[in-house]
């Protein structure tokens, strides 16, 4: 029998020596989990200890110490300490196959969960995530924020384990060598349920050629327990010059580079997809505004302007609070116009519209929203565009 445990030893400044020492005889005696060891180096001149933790480790009931851990039944060192499984899906612990530590799992798995892996003959990129706590919002569920996060970070993963990856944030080798970087200029996306805390996600994602200067990068979000499709996403990408901060064509070594990555497949059906260009909120249709929203440096990301899925944010600032508790945000379409940086000033613009797509017998083709706005945001100073939007709201359903 084994019992899980939490234990974590404090070992004093300058014995690094002897702390890679405890390290090795807790790996050894059966403590070691390497998906569940996290190990923080605190040893520094302004610092006086270094400690690390080893959490929901399997622990063999018959040992009774290893070095200076002493285990007592569910005590360490004296004090009690209780079982902290991993969870997945409706707070049951994750399967030995997703973990990599059963009798199905092993090294293949474990990377699938935590790093990914290319499916379909390498065109298909797919990872999995657990939602987190601090990723959900006041219901308990992952916000639209948290969704784009996790779009971004696999599509980082898939050009970083394509083995393309050069020295910028996404770019290719080539990019590289030119000061190229990608920018995304439009982003779709559908939800038709969010996942809880502890729910785990499975993301695909693959590229697409869009027009000659251009790429596409779709998404599907599943249920990683009832693979369930729970969100599809479709973007547009373009090149910039990281320097002058202009756009550029797409230079034929690049080119040559992604050509072998490209799949004919759309997420989002093309009768399905949102299309259709967004319209200007001006002064006179203005039904809500929020004013000075100023970026922070956290902000930022790698390529030195505010990061895309940070102007969500800033868009629902205006949209009236009512919507934001009681309704969905099932549909979610991102133009993008122009950088914004951590000196701009920010305001962001709501306006309702009432758009329902039907037929020729009145009937709707589609589930009509409950909810349909459309947003600006942009300069506070000279009213510059920054970024268009079209969203969709749906009344919230029991969970």
């Amino acid at each position: 029998m084994a019992a899980s445990n939490s234990v974590r030893l404090y070992v004093p400044a300058g014995n690094a020596c002897k702390a890679e020492k405890m390290i090795m005889a807790v790996s050894m005696s059966g403590f070691y989990n390497p998906l569940n060891v996290a190990v923080s180096n605190y040893c520094s001149k302004q610092r006086r200890s270094f400690c690390f933790s080893v959490r929901s480790a399997s622990v063999p009931s018959s040992r009774k110490s290893v070095g200076t851990i002493n285990i007592n039944g569910n005590k360490v060192n004296g004090i009690s300490v209780g079982e902290n499984p991993i969870l997945g899906t409706g707070g049951k612990r994750i399967s030995s196959e997703i973990l990599g530590n059963g009798n199905g799992g092993g090294d293949d798995d474990l990377h699938e969960c935590l790093l990914g892996k290319f499916v379909e003959k390498r065109f298909v990129y797919r990872q999995s995530f657990i939602i987190r706590s601090y990723e959900t919002g006041p219901d308990g569920t992952a916000t639209m924020e948290t969704l784009m996060n996790l779009l971004q970070e696999t599509a980082l993963n898939h050009v970083t384990s394509s083995g393309l990856a050069g020295s910028g944030f996404g770019a290719t080798r080539e990019m590289s060598l030119r000061k190229l970087i990608w920018v995304v200029t439009r982003i779709h996306i559908q939800v038709q349920r969010y996942s809880c805390w502890r729910d785990i996600v499975e993301i695909d994602t693959w590229v697409d050629a869009a027009g000659k200067n251009a790429m596409r990068r779709d998404w599907i979000i599943r249920d990683y327990k009832s693979k369930d499709i729970i969100a599809r996403a479709t973007s547009t990408w373009v090149i910039m010059n990281n320097e002058t901060r202009r756009l550029s064509k797409i230079p034929e070594q690049v080119r040559q580079e992604v050509m072998p990555f490209y799949l004919n497949r759309s997420a989002i059906h093309k009768d399905k997809n949102d299309i259709e260009k967004i319209d200007k909120i001006t002064d006179e249709t203005i039904d809500r505004i929020k004013s000075g929203l100023a970026p922070r440096w956290s902000d930022m990301d790698a390529n030195q302007h505010v990061n895309n899925v940070k102007y969500i944010g800033w868009i629902l600032e205006s949209v009236p609070i009512n919507v934001l508790r009681d309704y969905d945000l099932t549909s979610m379409t991102l133009e993008y116009r122009r950088e914004c940086t951590q000196s701009n000033l920010l305001e962001s613009l709501t306006s309702p519209t009432a758009s329902v797509a039907e037929d020729s017998n009145n009937n709707s083709i589609n589930r009509k929203p409950d909810n349909e706005y459309t947003h600006l945001l942009r300069m506070q100073d000279d009213k510059a565009e920054i970024i268009r939007a079209r969203t969709e709201w749906h009344s919230k359903q029991k969970r």
